[in-house]
């Protein structure tokens, strides 16, 4: 089963669940701007994808100039961050057991089907 963290209006994020769609995959749909996910979430898909907090969040949403944040804060501040304003979650994300990959390009996602 891959948890994927959904934003219907994100082409990106369509696309992404389309092509898994496609595949076949048993796919459960998060939409994590009205469900957001937890620190402790956040946290296991930041282990899962292997990567600072700052890449995988949108630094270029306003919100994110707005509380003053920088991609050299710690991790710990960007993830508090991101739990706070799911909106600095950069989507789609893919999460499939201890493994997790944000679908940009969309095409990414298909390594959650080997």
């Amino acid at each position: 089963m891959i948890e994927y963290w959904h934003n219907p209006r994100c082409s990106k994020s369509r696309q992404g669940l389309a092509l898994l769609e496609e595949r076949g995959a048993e796919i459960e749909v998060r939409r994590y701007l009205e469900e957001a996910p937890s620190l402790a979430e956040l946290g296991a898909a930041q282990a899962a994808l292997g990567v600072s907090a700052a890449a995988m969040m949108r630094t270029g949403e306003a919100r994110f100039k707005e509380l003053g944040l920088s991609k050299s804060d710690p991790d710990a501040v960007l993830l508090a961050a991101m739990a706070e304003n799911p909106v600095l979650i950069e989507r789609p994300l893919a999460i499939k057991g201890e493994r997790a990959v944000i679908g940009r390009p969309p095409e990414d996602l298909l390594s959650l089907l080997d």
